[in-house]
């Protein structure tokens, strides 16, 4: 697994979004994946979160956990946001594009509504579009994905000094792939960064976790952000309850109601009254992979029930 992930993230990502879909060749011969460009575009220094801690504890599971609205708003939490993905997506827009150091083309099509529940899928299929997110130079592709962003930006701050983030989700296995889940802000990382959760398709049973701030563009300084938890289930097998509780002072995880990790460190700080937007995506290979192998990728799909945000004082 790898240490070091989404080192930098584009601002011409958020402000220029090209939503042309990418254009599919006629034929999807095997083999021959090019080299994208990353989600999160690993072009930036990733100065500090290269080590990597390890939960001593493994955490417990609860496949289809159920997690209740009231739990919170009757603590005195107020409901921010909420998609359970009955509609349609305008909540979010998505990327078109490529990412660096990966080989997929996100295109906007591989995240759809199905019975009620969001599928971002990685497809084996042969595909011409943008090199680079928002660019315009043309490259191929042999796999496809999605990502999507909220139109809406959430803040601990010191009016709503406490937020949480929940989200219900299956994880896609197979190798290759990464199930992604995280915040971010412009001018990346001077607005910070928060992964929510990350897991490798050929390690579904760990969650890394992440943050990044920095007071320069595309220079990360937090150093011991990074953090794998394992847990006791294939997470790619049902649907979980994934949570973080942003505030001043702490990062906190929870997994299925069970608080897992704590984070405390001196630059959590840095991120209050920083907007950031939330992001779902399904990257192929990059930097997530050591001595990645592009002939071995299995594509797959991260199902997705809910996200919902609260805020509280």
């Amino acid at each position: 697994m790898k240490t070091s992930i989404l080192s930098a993230l584009v601002l011409g990502c958020l402000l220029n979004l090209s939503l042309n879909s990418c254009k599919k060749l006629q034929s999807a011969a095997p083999g021959g994946a090019s080299n994208g460009t990353n989600n999160g575009n690993n072009n930036g220094n990733n100065n500090g979160s290269n080590a990597a801690a390890v939960n001593p504890v493994t955490a417990t599971t609860i496949c289809n956990y159920t997690f209740n609205d009231t739990t919170l708003t009757n603590h005195a939490w107020t409901k921010a946001f909420d998609d359970s993905f009955t509609g349609d997506l305008s909540k979010w827009h998505a990327y078109t594009g490529g990412e660096a150091n990966e080989v997929m083309c996100y295109e906007p099509a591989n995240a759809k509504i199905v019975n009620s529940e969001l599928q971002i899928a990685a497809i084996k299929e042969n595909v011409t579009g943008p090199a680079t997110i928002g660019g315009s130079t043309q490259q191929n592709f042999s796999y496809t994905s999605a990502a999507i962003v909220s139109n809406q930006q959430f803040s601990a701050n010191t009016s709503t000094p406490k937020v949480m983030i929940v989200a219900k989700v299956q994880i896609a296995a197979g190798y290759g792939l990464t199930s992604l889940f995280n915040s971010y802000g412009q001018n990346w990382p001077t607005n910070g960064q928060i992964n929510f959760f990350q897991v490798e398709g050929n390690f579904p049973k760990v969650i890394a976790t992440n943050y990044y701030y920095g007071s320069q563009p595309t220079v990360n300084t937090v150093v011991g952000g990074f953090q794998y938890n394992p847990t006791d289930a294939d997470l790619s097998s049902c649907y979980h309850v994934y949570m973080t509780e942003w505030s001043q002072s702490t990062i906190k995880y929870y997994l299925d109601g069970k608080l897992i990790e704590t984070k405390s460190g001196a630059d959590v700080a840095q991120l209050f009254n920083k907007q950031q937007v939330l992001s779902l995506s399904l990257p192929i290979g990059g930097l997530y992979y050591d001595n990645f192998v592009p002939a071995n990728i299995q594509v797959g799909t991260m199902h997705v029930s809910y996200v919902k945000v609260f805020t509280s004082n």
